[in-house]
């Protein structure tokens, strides 16, 4: 079997994805997500198969689409919030994603933020900067 240029062992499948192993083993046996064995009986999946599927994911219905314009939304856990009288800085921790959002103390405490409280960091920007992820 030869294996396409790039490809991603199941481990880096998962985080690029934001999941656990365990979850892209289930999705590759449940025939969701495709992987081949190499000569090694290592599993593979094909970079173009994993970039539909990541799409595939991420076309699921969120709610927040229909409300604003911004299409980049994180749902993650605060994990920090440092206040002073009049600004506040937040952490959300997005799956393997850390987002800061610096805003003002009153819309903390308007949207009740708490360390360990769900929110959505919402980005909405006219200029992304893309490095390549490739390090192997």
């Amino acid at each position: 079997m030869v294996i396409p240029v790039t490809t991603y062992r199941i481990g880096e499948a998962a985080e690029l994805l934001g999941v656990s192993v365990d979850t892209v083993r289930r999705w590759v046996d449940a025939g969701r997500l495709a992987a081949d064995r190499d000569e090694h009986g290592h599993r593979h999946i094909a970079g173009a198969g994993l970039a539909a599927f990541a799409r595939s994911i991420a076309d699921e219905p969120d709610p927040g689409i229909g409300r604003s314009s911004a299409r980049n939304r994180l749902r993650g856990i605060v994990t920090a919030i440092a206040r002073d009288s009049v600004m506040a800085q937040v952490d959300i921790q997005a799956g393997p994603f850390r987002v800061v959002s610096l805003m003002s103390r009153e819309a903390v405490d308007e949207l009740g933020l708490e360390v360990g409280s769900t929110a959505v960091a919402v980005i909405k920007s006219t200029t992304v900067v893309v490095e390549r992820g490739d390090d192997r």
